[in-house]
Formats: C-alpha cells, structure tokens, sequence
C-alpha cells in the first residue's frame, strides 16, 4: 500500500468536518475523491499532504506514519490544491526552477525542469509570465510543480474545473500518464470525471465515507458516417461495431477515454473524409461486431 488513512477526524470549532474517515490507496491506482462542494474532499487532501497539523486518527505513507516523518514525507508526494497558489509574476520556467530547487539537489535542477516542461508540454508557454497564461495552462504550471520531483503519491484537488473541451482532455491525458506508475488521489464533485479517468472511487458526504468501489465505466455508443464507403472498419481501440449503410457505422466501447476523439484521429490518419460523428443517448439493441485492436 502507498498511503493508509485510519480514522481521521477533523474538528472546526465544534464541527465535525471529518467523521473517521478510512481508506487504503494503492500504487498504479487513480482514485476518484467524489462528493459534493463542503463534504470534507480539500480537508482530506490537506491533513494527507501535511499541510493541516491538528487532527485525530492516523496517516501512513509509503510506510511510514505521518506525523513522525512529515518533512520527509512531503518530498514523495506532489500536490495541486484546487486554487492553484501559484505567483503569476514569475516566468513559467523561473518558477519551475523555484520549485525544484525545494525538492532537489542542485546537480538535478536543471534535468528535472527540462524533463517537465516537456511532459506537460509547456516548451512554448516557458518564458512568459505565468499571468499571461490562460488557465488550462496554469493548470499544467501546477501540474508541473506537482511532479517535477517525480514523487510516488499524486494529490490532485479539482484539477479539471474550468478548462475547455480541449485543455480538459489534455489534463485528463496526463494525469492517466502519471497514475500507471504512481498512487493518484483526484478530487472532484463531477461523476463524468470520475468515469473518465479513475479506477476506484471514493464517496465522501457529511464527513463520512459513504461508498468505496471499483469505478463502474459508463457504455459509449457513437454514431460516425463517413463519405467515403467502408469495406472493413478496423478500429485501434477495444469496441464493437455495427454497420448502418456503407459509410455509417455505430461504435460501442467500454474504455474510459471519449472514444469521438479515437475515431476522429482514426478517420484524420486513414485519411477517411468523416461527415458525421455524434454520441447516441441510448444503447442499440442489435448485434455488434466485437474489435479488440
């Protein structure tokens, strides 16, 4: 196990914010931290990030507990709090090199940001003020800091409100890059996110965790017509297939990414003119042929 919560328990006052709250997270996994806005998600995140220091209960990271070891602990896990705190007057890349310097030995700094900045794809944007990015880059910034010490558990506190379709699918793409080799807990009060990009999910409500299980991945079925007749439609990912006309097909997929995105990119690199291409709100009943490419 990466990181063990047991019975935590979060006062304000005289309210209870956190009601022994526990749970096991494991390396590799992406969970999904699902409730509605003040059911305790960002009070979870910050006592496991150590950034809250009067609580009850107990936190373990990679073995060892919390509190006895929380400096050392903070340098195996990146953070990104759901108002990125970042200082939109530094340069994109003088910011980064802040950042790693906290984390990393002076020999390193220099590998680390450049490996970054390429990860989350920010080449372009690195020498701007971090003020004149628009936000789903800021949102890369935070990402960046949060990784550029390659730490082994990812905290990521609503890192996807706001964006734009395509800043959106950017950040979820990275994200699942990071989660094959890291323990990921993603915070969020959107299902569609948590179908889309996590494993397992967590339900938090009143304080209480009120649901622990396997994210069940909802069915896509998308309509896609093309000008062009298709003798044989090989598609690249897991999905079912059934042929409407010549040039029009339905997709059916269990997979987490949009699957209108794949068969966009399949149409573009087949060179395939695509005239339609639209999700059906309901399941077909007729017989797919099943593509496990």
């Amino acid at each position: 196990m990466s990181l063990k919560a047991e019975n935590i328990t979060k006062y304000y006052g005289t309210q209870c914010v956190l009601d022994k709250v526990s749970f096991i997270l494991k390396e590799g996994e992406i969970t999904g931290f699902l409730g509605p806005n003040g059911a305790g998600k960002t009070t979870t995140m910050n006592i496991i990030t150590g950034y809250l220091q009067e609580w009850s209960g107990n936190v373990s990271i990679l073995g060892k507990d919390l509190r006895a070891n929380s400096f050392h602990l903070r340098k195996s896990i990146g953070y990104l709090p759901e108002h990125n705190p970042i200082n939109e007057q530094l340069y994109v890349k003088e910011y980064l090199d802040y950042v790693a310097k906290i984390y990393l030995p002076k020999n390193k700094v220099h590998k680390a940001v450049k490996e970054v900045i390429e990860k989350v794809d920010l080449g372009k944007e690195q020498h701007k003020k971090i003020g004149q990015l628009s936000k789903g880059y800021k949102q890369r910034v935070g990402l960046a800091q949060a990784l550029i010490h390659e730490p082994k558990v990812l905290i990521l506190d609503e890192p996807t409100t706001g964006l734009d379709p395509n800043q959106l699918e950017l950040i979820r793409q990275l994200i699942r890059t990071e989660g094959k080799n890291k323990t990921v807990l993603l915070s969020t009060h959107i299902m569609q996110e948590v179908e889309a990009l996590c494993d397992r999910t967590l339900i938090i409500n009143k304080g209480k965790i009120v649901s622990d299980s396997q994210t069940q991945i909802s069915s896509q079925v998308v309509k896609i017509a093309f000008a062009e007749t298709i003798t044989d439609l090989q598609l690249p990912f897991k999905c079912k297939t059934q042929r409407l006309t010549p040039s029009e097909f339905l997709v059916y997929s269990e997979i987490k990414e949009d699957i209108r995105k794949l068969l966009f990119a399949y149409a573009k690199e087949q060179n395939l003119t695509l005239v339609h291409l639209s999700k059906e709100k309901q399941e077909p009943t007729l017989i797919f042929k099943e593509s496990t490419k």
